[in-house]
């Protein structure tokens, strides 16, 4: 019988998943139709559109299955290395700001559960497999619709996906979200509700998979812009209309 699953999908835990690297390319998930729209920046930084190629025939695919009048609002998918640092460190100089008198150990513990460690051997992090992406349900022009209620933005009682005391329309359109992704594979990390992914090593520990089928990859000749390539953590441009 397989032991119960943790919803921090903690990295002690996805170590143990193997990866078996298929060798699948990047590919322009914009390039793939369906209602499909990509969502405005959260950060500081140059965005790249990418997802490995059968995630982005699924989300495709998933798109075209939304019940009428709703779309997919992507935030991102594949994420570089030097951005996913300079997030964690956002992620920690918030929550250390947040919470003063926790003890460094468990500030990372509660961290890394909203931002992957760049850093594992073991475990690389979901977005630099090309296999994760940020995503939202939207309305049919690829306006997010309300996720959240009543929870204030970047709120983190707000962010699993089965928050409690959410509004039927919110819980509505995390449901929506969910059921439909889940339809074609692509499955939800539960501790964010905007987190999914395919073929990773969450996918594979959520899913009882043998093994991840999606390591750490970057495009060829992959370049990142000067101004992006800092030390410096990333600052937040995202405010809600």
């Amino acid at each position: 019988m397989r032991k119960s699953i943790s919803i921090a999908e903690p990295v002690s835990e996805l170590r143990r998943v193997p990866i078996r690297e298929c060798g699948e390319p990047l590919v322009n998930f914009l390039d793939y139709g369906g209602r499909l729209y990509l969502d405005r920046p959260r950060w500081n930084y140059r965005r790249e559109t990418l997802l490995r190629e059968t995630v982005a025939r699924k989300l495709a695919e998933a798109s075209k299955r939304l019940p009428r009048g709703y779309s997919f609002a992507v935030i991102e998918g594949w994420r570089p290395l030097h951005i996913q640092r300079r997030m964690h460190l956002s992620a920690l100089q918030r929550w250390r700001e947040m919470h003063p008198n926790w003890s460094e150990t468990y500030l990372k513990r509660v961290v890394n559960q909203f931002s992957a460690p760049p850093d594992h051997p073991r475990v690389p992090p979901p977005h630099l497999t090309g296999g994760a992406l940020d995503i939202l349900l939207a309305d049919s022009k690829g306006r997010p619709l309300d996720h959240r209620s009543p929870y204030e933005p970047r709120d983190p009682k707000g962010y699993f996906t089965e928050a409690p005391n959410l509004t039927k329309e919110a819980a509505k359109v995390r449901k929506i979200l969910k059921e439909t992704l889940e339809s074609v594979g692509i499955t939800n990390y539960p501790s964010e509700f905007w987190h999914y992914s395919f073929g990773d090593q969450g996918w594979a520990y959520r899913g009882g998979h043998p093994y991840a089928i999606y390591g750490p990859i970057a495009p060829p000749d992959y370049t990142p812009p000067a101004e992006d390539d800092t030390d410096e953590p990333l600052q937040w441009v995202y405010e809600e209309t």
